[in-house]
């Protein structure tokens, strides 16, 4: 469901890693902020410092808690494993860096799931993290909020998008005295892993993958078309900015990186004719082709079709000739939202 919105809501907010407020003022206060996705787990932990944090810690893994959810309507056993243990790992590490005020949210998979608030309970009996699933708009505000420093200067209105695991968050923004204000939002039900279930695997690596990776264009397409319909008539000249493993891996096949350099992507702007052939390129690929690309691996190849798809469906609405990328979004949100409640200068 998806909606435009003139304000968003006030997050609610947890203590320590075991959920209890723990905030001791007059230390040096350290923050924690733990996103578990459809996809991927990922957690930060940072010390304010002046206009912005330092990180002390991170933590990332793709858990792929939503594989199967498409068609099952639950959250797997084994996936539901692999959450816990990567999850355990983050609660290890909000208790030995002596977090003061942390924040953990979970996204599409845990909302979409039917098992997933017995989910939850689970991790918060096992680990002690106090997950809280957030709506579709809470969870467009914190990307916005984490990565909208990157937008390119200029006028008019910009569009930021998150493509996730299991749906794909599209924000309308244009600027406010300090950030963004959000003039409207959508939330579409298709991210790396649904659509790749919604098209099966056979489909993406067969003979015909080319076909498939079209009808997985127009299939996104047709889901953004309401909003389309919300937007002014006369919207152009709009700049983009994209935040997600998507966005951030075809800009590392871009820079032909051996490895994967944070310090190079985020913050990076990409002709838009370079990411759609990109995109086409790995479209084309069979899955060990895909697996051979420095950055893609054999972690990433089976999603990342549908991640260009996804990516090509936007750049097909929204024309434009750069591509903001960022590698900050939510985590980084939710430190901006608890470190601005505490006064910090941001």
């Amino acid at each position: 469901m998806a909606q435009q919105v003139a304000s968003a809501p006030v997050p609610r907010f947890e203590g320590s890693a075991d959920g209890r407020p723990n905030h001791r003022r007059g230390q040096r206060d350290i923050y924690g902020a733990l996103d578990l996705g459809t996809n991927n787990c990922r957690l930060l932990i940072a010390r304010p410092d002046e206009g912005g944090f330092t990180v002390l810690d991170a933590f990332s893994r793709i858990v792929r808690l939503g594989e199967g959810l498409s068609t099952s309507g639950k959250l797997s056993q084994d996936a539901m494993d692999r959450s816990v243990d990567a999850l355990a790992v983050c609660a290890e590490k909000l208790r030995r860096r002596h977090v003061t005020l942390s924040r953990s949210v979970a996204t599409e998979a845990c909302r979409r799931a039917v098992n997933g608030r017995d989910f939850v309970e689970r991790v918060h009996h096992e680990t002690g993290v106090a997950l809280e699933i957030i709506a579709p708009q809470e969870e467009a505000r914190l990307a916005v909020l984490g990565c909208h420093k990157l937008l390119e200067p200029g006028d008019g209105p910009a569009l930021i998008f998150d493509i996730g695991g299991g749906s794909t968050e599209l924000v309308l923004v244009e600027q406010g005295e300090v950030s963004p204000r959000i003039r409207a939002w959508w939330s579409a039900p298709w991210g790396v892993v649904s659509l790749t279930e919604s098209e099966g695997r056979e489909a993406i690596e067969g003979k015909d993958r080319v076909a498939a990776y079209r009808r997985m264009r127009e299939r996104v397409v047709r889901s953004f078309a309401r909003f389309v319909e919300m937007l002014p008539q006369d919207l152009t000249n709009v700049r983009l900015l994209g935040t997600s493993g998507t966005v951030t891996t075809l800009a590392s096949v871009h820079l032909a990186l051996p490895s994967y350099d944070r310090k190079q992507v985020d913050g990076l702007h990409v002709p838009v004719g370079d990411m759609r052939r990109i995109s086409t390129m790995i479209a084309e690929m069979d899955l060990k082709q895909r697996s051979a690309l420095p950055c893609i691996g054999a972690d990433r190849a089976d999603m990342v079709v549908a991640g260009c798809a996804i990516l090509e469906a936007i750049l097909d609405i929204w024309p434009a000739e750069m591509l903001g990328i960022a590698d900050r979004g939510i985590r980084e949100g939710i430190l901006r939202s608890l470190m601005a409640r505490d006064g910090y200068i941001l």
